[in-house]
């Protein structure tokens, strides 16, 4: 099972690499780097609490997991 600062780690870094993703993408589709920026933030926020949320869930769920 992991723990709460591990899922927290996993889902900050993991929406590091989100951000950067979509603030390129929001660029590109609109050639603006602020629309682009505030796109990459509002689904950089929304991302991280449903990662969170999905990662805390399964680490509640025993199916799968092979104990040695």
């Amino acid at each position: 099972m992991e723990t709460r600062r591990r899922s927290v780690v996993k889902a900050a870094i993991w929406n590091v690499i989100g951000f950067s993703v979509m603030t390129l993408v929001g660029f590109l589709a609109t050639g603006s780097a602020s629309v682009g920026g505030i796109m990459a933030l509002v689904n950089t926020g929304l991302g991280f609490v449903t990662y969170l949320i999905y990662e805390r869930v399964w680490a509640g769920i025993s199916w799968g997991r092979v104990h040695v």
